[in-house]
This record gives structure tokens, C-alpha cells and sequence, in this order.
């Protein structure tokens, strides 16, 4: 196996570090004309520094298919030890200081975000304040490659190809209606009445999750298991599911750490009982592997830590 840090080393002058930021950029966008529209060249300017590039390293990086491209073993590889060059490099380039500074981009799901983190957000800018947060939401999943994110907060089963993941909190969940929805249907108490209702769901709980994915696992989860109706609404939001249940819409599958201020406010009940918990289903911290890990991005890991269990 070749050992690419000895063959960089060797094979590189002056004149190719320009040719390796463009092989970043084509292997982020996995594009010759991505690539070309981000560095403000040609797409043939940019394939000529790729192919100076491959002579240079005597490496394939990239196969070209009919109408695409992707990295091969050796490109990969390349691309990773890149990449960590350039994170370092842009650490080593902040202002010298031991309190953590500069530009940190964090993902978030939306419902996440607004009922969760926002609300904490103050007491990390207090402790933090030479760290510019960039918070970013979205149902999308997350590429590290083509978004310029450090850190991703998701909800799911923790298994993110290639990424590391940490598990941040757990969550529990339970059905969820208004007080007048429940004795409208007879629910309380009748996990068999449920036939009868409206399923609010949650159609992106997690990626590639079926739209009825939560109310399958939980109804998996009962002793006897309650038959469904076919009569549903669906979101993109697990908000949005447990905002439509208090207008009296219907049943949602509420998450605990989300809809906890509803329950307690009386907008919310629990029609069939208390959360239960979903084996392996929490928030997970997502970032790719770095090693060391930026200061800043460090922080805010240990910060929300601290959150979760507050």
C-alpha cells in the first residue's frame, strides 16, 4: 500500500499545491464543472490540474464515468489526508489565544433546533464569545464534503456511514393529543379507539425513515399491539406534528424533550400513557474524523454535553 504522505513528500514542488485545492474542490463536488464554477475556471483548466496532479503523484485519484466521477481507493485517501491539512492549517492561521475563537457551522434539525438548542443559546455565547456560531437546519442529509459544517446534531440510530457519532441524549416517545381531541375519540386509556383517529406524522423523523416510521416502532413496542388508521397528516417537522395534535388535528407521536413544555402547559396529553424508550433512538453529535479536533468545535461538543444532562 502506498504510503501518501512519503509519496507528497517526493513527488510535490511549489507549483502543485494550487493543483491540490482544486482536487479539493472536485472531490467535494465529485465535479469537474461544480469545481470550476467554485474556483472560477474553466472546467478544462480544472481538469488539467487534476491530470498535472495524477503525474505528479502517479496516483489515479479520480475514475471517469459516462456522465460522473468518484474517487478511487487511492483518491480517497488523498482527499482525507487533504482535507486534514487544510483544517489544520486553517486552526494554526486564528488569532493566538488559549480561549476558543473563530467561525464554528453546526447543523440541526429544525424542531431540534427551535425548541431545544435556541433557547440555550445564550449561555454558550456568554462562556464563548470569541466563537462565531453559524447554526443551520434542515431535514437534508448532511455532506460534509459540499457544506462547510463542523459539527451536525441529528436525530436517529446513531449509524452514520463514515462519520463519527456520538450520542448526545436519548429521547422517549408516546402519542400526544389536545385534552378535547381525547374525549371527542374516547382515547384515554383505549390504545383500540386510536382506529378511529387522525395520525399526525413526522415523514422525516430520520433519514431514509419510512413517513409512519415513529408510530410503527411504538405500536412494535406495546403488548398488544394497537391496529393504525389510515387516516393521517403528515410533516416535515416533528413540531409541526405535536402544534397541529394541540389544535385538535389529530394524534401526533411526541418526543419527550420536545413536546415536554406543551404537556406541562395542558395544550398536550398523554391519551395511552407515558413515554417509553426507543432502543438506540436519540440525538447524535455527527462530525467527520479529525484528529485534533479544532478547540472551538471541542467546546461546543463539551457544551452541549453539559446541556443534555441539565
Amino acid at each position: 500500500m502506498l504510503n501518501l504522505p512519503d509519496r507528497l513528500g517526493t513527488r510535490l514542488s511549489g507549483a502543485q499545491f494550487a493543483n491540490l485545492h482544486t482536487f479539493l474542490a472536485v472531490a467535494r463536488h465529485l465535479s469537474f464543472s461544480l469545481a470550476a464554477q467554485e474556483l472560477c475556471l474553466s472546467a478544462s483548466a480544472v481538469s488539467h490540474r487534476i491530470a498535472r496532479l495524477e503525474q505528479a503523484v502517479a496516483l489515479r485519484l479520480f475514475e471517469r464515468l459516462t456522465r460522473r466521477i468518484r474517487l478511487t481507493a487511492e483518491g480517497e485517501r488523498l482527499y482525507r489526508l487533504v482535507q486534514g491539512f487544510e483544517a489544520q492549517l486553517q486552526e494554526a492561521l486564528q488569532p493566538s489565544s488559549e480561549a476558543a475563537s473563530g467561525a464554528l457551522s453546526l447543523y440541526v434539525r429544525p424542531s431540534l433546533a427551535q425548541h431545544w438548542l435556541v433557547p440555550r443559546l445564550a449561555g454558550f455565547q456568554q462562556r464563548y464569545p470569541q466563537v462565531s456560531l453559524d447554526i443551520r437546519t434542515g431535514n437534508d442529509p448532511v455532506d460534509f464534503r459540499t457544506r462547510p459544517v463542523d459539527l451536525a446534531l441529528l436525530y436517529g440510530h446513531g449509524e452514520f456511514a463514515g462519520l463519527c457519532s456520538q450520542l448526545l441524549m436519548d429521547e422517549r416517545i408516546a402519542p400526544v393529543c389536545s385534552p378535547q381531541y381525547a374525549e371527542r375519540h374516547g382515547l384515554s386509556g383505549h390504545p383500540e379507539r386510536l382506529v378511529g383517529c387522525t395520525l399526525l406524522h413526522d415523514a422525516l423523523a430520520w433519514e431514509q425513515a419510512a413517513f409512519d416510521a415513529e408510530w410503527q416502532r411504538w405500536a412494535g413496542e406495546q403488548a398488544v399491539q394497537p391496529q393504525l388508521p389510515t387516516s393521517h397528516l403528515t410533516f416535515d417537522r416533528s413540531d409541526l406534528c405535536s402544534a397541529a395534535a394541540s389544535h385538535h388535528a389529530g394524534v401526533a407521536m411526541g418526543r419527550q424533550r420536545l413536546v415536554q413544555p406543551l404537556l406541562d402547559q395542558g395544550a398536550l396529553i398523554l391519551p395511552l400513557g407515558g413515554f417509553s424508550q426507543t432502543a438506540g433512538q436519540g440525538y447524535y453529535l455527527v462530525h467527520p474524523p479529525r484528529e485534533p479536533m479544532p478547540l472551538r468545535v471541542q467546546v461546543m461538543i463539551d457544551w452541549l454535553r453539559e446541556c443534555a444532562v441539565s
